[in-house]
């Protein structure tokens, strides 16, 4: 069902959120990741965020609102997907599945799974349940489904420079939300991997999976879970770093995007699914494979699919 078909948006959609007042920041790093690659200078305007990631409550009054459908309770059409083996044609989401010891980190398949029944409401399965978990993010939703969710709201995702300069905190050129030291496999500051990946989480940092938000300290504009958790949602359609293509090392506003076009997988040999930039990291981030716990980290993910480490913030800009 479409959101616009029923049901009130809340009366003041600012109430809770911060404030960013906006400016100059020094976006990317040149350290990491070569997407995240060249470092430059980049303006954003005033707008107003959540202070932490929509989570598993505010999303099913949403849901209750309107009987919106999420991409992940749909079969999926087989015409989008020519040579789908018909059991992935089925409702689910991509599920991470701890291994029974090391396996290959080139290959992801080794610990993600394509769950039937898997959905926001069953975010590992269709045994599963969100009833203990209404605090934690809504995860296993795709980006249609943050965008209807945006649409109800009267908000907005964040573009990328945006949800970075948010992540900062302040700290311009800082490699992490709380400053430049790591202290995750000591001292944890946010809800990341400790142990082997992707068959051994020691839980230093108390969860394996999703943790209640604001679970650990605000970033220096009160804003919580802006580094691990779970991956968010932006606005930008994904391209590489200018440091890869023939773009021109400037000051554009979003980053790296090139369009939708251009931010298909030319090495996919599926079908030309978009693909949007996700920020922030998540629980499964570890030195070890994905060192992205970093307000500079970025991620090229699939429109259609929601994972059980993905979630979303919104905003709201100033007229």
């Amino acid at each position: 069902m479409n959101a616009e078909s029923g049901g009130a948006p809340p009366a003041n959609t600012t109430d809770g959120m911060v404030r960013i007042e906006g400016g100059e920041f020094r976006m990317g790093s040149e350290d990491f990741y070569p997407d995240e690659a060249p470092v430059r200078r980049v303006h954003v305007d005033a707008f107003w965020i959540d202070p932490h990631p929509v989570t598993n409550a505010r999303f099913a009054e949403f849901v209750e609102a309107t009987g919106y459908v999420t991409v992940a309770e749909r079969p999926p059409d087989p015409a989008l997907y020519p040579g789908a083996p018909p059991e992935n044609l089925v409702p689910g989401a991509l599920v991470f599945t701890l291994t029974p010891g090391p396996v290959d980190l080139r290959n992801f398949a080794n610990w993600w799974r394509w769950v039937p029944g898997a959905s926001w409401r069953h975010p590992t399965g269709p045994a599963s349940s969100i009833d203990d978990l209404e605090s934690h993010p809504v995860v296993a939703v795709s980006y249609y489904d943050a965008k209807a969710f945006c649409d109800w709201a009267g908000l907005a995702l964040p573009t990328e420079a945006e949800w970075e300069f948010a992540a900062r905190g302040g700290l311009d050129g800082a490699v992490f939300t709380w400053g430049d030291e790591d202290p995750q496999e000591t001292a944890p500051l946010a809800n990341t991997w400790q142990g082997g990946f992707p068959y051994e989480n020691t839980e230093l940092d108390g969860w394996t999976r999703t943790s209640p938000v604001g679970a650990y300290p605000p970033n220096g504009y009160g804003l919580f879970d802006m580094a691990g958790n779970v991956w968010e949602w932006t606005e930008d359609w994904y391209s590489r770093g200018a440091s890869q293509t023939d773009e021109p090392a400037c000051c554009a506003p979003s980053a790296h995007d090139g369009g939708e076009a251009a931010s298909v997988d030319p090495n996919d040999p599926g079908p030309p699914i978009p693909r949007k930039v996700v920020k922030g990291g998540s629980h499964l981030c570890t030195p070890q494979y994905c060192y992205r716990y970093r307000p500079s980290a970025r991620q090229p993910q699939t429109v259609d699919t929601g994972t059980s480490h993905i979630g979303f913030r919104t905003i709201r800009r100033e007229a």
